[in-house]
């Protein structure tokens, strides 16, 4: 009971923070009147200790009063990374696509790519399920899918980029996000006794996220599917999917 009463109570505590995003005018104008390189480095210094509110105080200020300056993009990079690290995901999504609208040949480019993919990947670590170590496969996987082509972009239009390793490393966790997701979409319909659809949705598992520990649940979806519909013929290619790639399946060997 006590643990439940500390997880409710970081529970509100966070959602509090959660609720503070967003630099308005008054916030900026309380920011002191110094140059822009002066604010920077007052910024950088609030970023170096993990001050990520002020540091978005700070730059926010900067942008406004500086739009055009030798370091407003450099100002709104580190503005994205403050954005992402405060957990203000709607300001740092809506920055990096002004930012890739406006320079979209920058040097940079792929920083923001992978930001943006990182922002929306923290959208998906849902803080009540992490809370209650549940995991909701079901959950609308399309912060996941937009994060995917983001670093897509990385590793394919930036291949020398120095995030490109760690966004393949990424990509495959999300491929096997999205696969949890298909499937449980699958044996919902399954469920329903909607055939067509759920042997629609196995079919897209086995051709878009193969291999992956979701394809033999696909398959054996799919099996079912067909011997409902009686479809045979697709039931048996799936059987024959199924044999040689789980040979040790129970519908294999029964």
């Amino acid at each position: 009971m006590e643990n439940v009463t500390i997880k409710v109570m970081c529970l509100a505590l966070m959602l509090g923070l959660a609720g503070c995003s967003g630099t308005s005018e008054k916030d900026i104008q309380k920011v002191p009147d110094r140059s822009a390189q002066a604010l920077f480095a007052d910024a950088r210094e609030s970023l170096d200790n993990g001050l990520y509110r002020k540091a978005i105080q700070i730059l926010s200020a900067i942008d406004s009063r500086f739009p055009y300056g030798p370091i407003s993009h450099q100002v709104q990079l580190d503005l994205i990374y403050a954005y992402y690290k405060s957990g203000d995901a709607a300001q740092g999504i809506a920055l990096t696509d002004r930012f890739l609208r406006l320079n979209p040949e920058h040097a940079n480019a792929d920083y923001v790519y992978y930001m943006r993919a990182l922002i929306n990947i923290a959208t998906q670590e849902n803080l009540f399920q992490d809370l209650a170590g549940i995991d909701r496969s079901d959950r609308d996987p399309t912060a996941a899918r937009d994060a995917f082509n983001d670093l897509k972009i990385v590793i394919e239009k930036y291949p020398n980029s120095k995030y490109a390793a760690d966004a393949r490393q990424r990509m495959i966790a999300i491929k096997s996000r999205l696969a949890k997701y298909e499937l449980a979409v699958a044996r919902y319909y399954l469920t329903r006794e909607a055939y067509i659809s759920a042997a629609n949705r196995g079919k897209y598992i086995v051709e878009y996220f193969s291999p992956s520990p979701e394809t033999e649940a696909a398959l054996e979806i799919m099996i079912a599917c067909y011997q409902a519909l009686g479809l045979d013929d697709l039931r048996v290619n799936a059987k024959q999917v199924l044999a040689a790639n789980y040979p040790n399946n129970p519908l294999i060997t029964k």
